[in-house]
Order: C-alpha cells, then structure tokens, then sequence
C-alpha cells in the first residue's frame, strides 16, 4: 500500500508545463503572474547608481571653474571689474602668452622648482626622521616631542629676519623658510601614523616570531604610511605657501620677484598669472603625491564615494 504525502486539493504538476517553463524561463508563471514580470514573477532589481545620469567625471570636474571664468569675463566685459582692479580673463591669457614666449616664465618656474624641491628634500628627512625617533622609543618621544611643539608653535614667517641675519640674503634663507614650513606637518603626520598602530598587529608579530626590526619594518611603517602620505601632501601646500613669502625676501628671480615686480608697476594681471602657475604647480605636486598613495597603499580598500 502507497501512502500519499501530497495534500488532498493538490494537483499533479503539468509535465507539459514544467517543460514549456523550463524551455521559456521569462514567460509568468500561472495566469496571475504580472504580464513584465521576471523569472518566477519577481521584478529585477536595478541599483540606484546605474538608475543615474552618468556624467563623465572630468565634465563635472571642469563644470565649475568654467562657470567662474565666463562669470569673470562678462564681470570684467561689463565693466563691474575694471582693469586696475582685476585684469580680464582675455588679457590674463594674453600676459601668460607674453611671458612664455619671451621665456621669463620658464625661468622663473625653474627656480621656483628648484626651491621647493631642495626645501621639501630637507623637511621630508628631518620631519621623517624626528617622527620615527620620537614615535619608535619613548625616550626619543620625551626629548624631541616637546622641543618639536616648542617650535611649532613659532610662525615661520616670524623667523625670516633670522634667517636673513644667519644665512644672508642668498638662496639659504629661502630653502630654510621652506624647509621649516614643510618639517612640523610631515613630523606631526608621521608620529600620529606610527602610534596609531593597532597593538593587536604588534603583538600578532611578536606572536610570529618577528625581531624588532621585522615589526618596524613589515608592521609599524605599513600602517603608518597612510598618515605619511597625508602629512606629505599637507606638506606640499605649505611649501607653496613658504615660497611664496621666500621669494619676497631679496629675490632675483622665481615667480615671487615676478609677483613683486608686477606690485610695483600695478600689473593685475602678471600677479594673477604668476598665482595661477602657483595654482597649478600644487594641482601637479598634489597629483603625482596622489599617484604614489595609490601605487603605495593598494593593500589598503578604501571608500571612494558614491
């Protein structure tokens, strides 16, 4: 005797059916189903991201200062903004074109180059250097973190006279100022990465059998790299700032003595040219540090916006 464990009501399954769904997934499943619904009546579900106008992100990107440069001329065509107050867009661009073709731009790009990156060269190993005696030994953290603070809290700017009377008015002074301004961010950064470790991963190396040396090296560094990059691109801004105070003490040449010489004979528009090359000088340093975060912290998954 064969016991049924199908309830009294329940039909049979078509055998027709099941081959005829089987063979055509997407058609509704019984005369209810909703005529545009999916495999076995369910809606798809489509994210809300791809739901979206995709704009190409260099267009959003251009968007704005595009709209502040069309603003700027009809300001400037209007007469709202007149020239000894603000040159127009127009005559900016015709200065520029002026200044690289006579190559005076050129030159004083290159030294101003060359300025930062002997300034940055110095405060990237000082500041790097104080970071790790004062973050890897607590003796090192009670000699050198309270003179660090002491210093910091100094303007830099306040410190030029200083510097004119140590080291003259020749190229030292400018580097030094440079120097000084990159020091205390990279060192600040740097210390916060290095005790910002989890000492979970510490004691997991230690657990490993790693020497000291190992834990700096393949613990204590990784995870403090992150807070490095940061420091250094926070670095890279104050560079521009210094420079931009070097160059107005005794200078010869660099984009500063242009910006000085533009003063005097009231040239809006070499000032705005000479603070645009700024501009984009930090865009392009603060680019290639970007490059290298990524090149440098692919181990680390981050959250890139939606």
């Amino acid at each position: 005797m064969s016991i049924s464990h199908a309830p009294p009501d329940s039909q049979e399954p078509d055998i027709s059916d099941i081959s005829r769904r089987a063979n055509h997934p997407g058609d509704p499943v019984g005369s209810d189903a909703a005529p545009d619904a999916g495999p076995a009546g369910l809606e798809p579900i489509v994210p809300a991201s791809s739901r979206r106008t995709r704009v190409p992100r260099w267009l959003r990107r251009t968007t704005g200062p595009v709209l502040l440069l069309v603003l700027w001329q009809l300001l400037s065509a209007t007469g709202v903004l007149t020239t000894d107050v603000l040159a127009s867009p127009g005559r900016i661009a015709q200065v520029a074109g002026d200044l690289i073709a006579d190559g005076s731009l050129a030159s004083a790009m290159t030294t101003s180059l060359q300025r930062v990156a002997g300034g940055l060269l110095l405060g990237t190993v000082i500041g790097t250097g104080l970071a790790l005696v004062s973050g890897l030994f607590r003796v090192g953290e009670d000699i050198v973190d309270a003179p660090v603070q002491m210093l910091r809290t100094v303007p830099f700017v306040g410190l030029i006279p200083l510097f004119i009377i140590w080291f003259g008015i020749g190229e030292a002074p400018k580097i030094a100022i440079i120097t000084l301004g990159v020091t205390f961010p990279l060192y600040l950064n740097v210390y916060a990465g290095i005790r910002g470790v989890d000492s979970q991963l510490i004691e997991a190396g230690e657990s490993l059998g790693l020497s000291r040396w190992g834990l700096v090296r393949h613990v204590i560094l990784p995870g403090a790299l992150p807070g490095a990059m940061t420091g250094l691109r926070y670095s890279l801004g104050i560079a521009w700032l210094a420079l931009v105070f070097a160059e107005q003490v005794n200078a010869d040449s660099g984009i500063g003595f242009l910006m000085v010489q533009a003063r005097d004979f009231l040239r809006t528009d070499v000032i705005v040219v000479c603070l645009i090359v700024y501009a984009f000088l930090g865009l392009l340093a603060d680019f290639i540090v970007r490059t290298l975060e990524r090149l440098l912290l692919q181990w680390r998954p981050t959250f890139t916006g939606r």
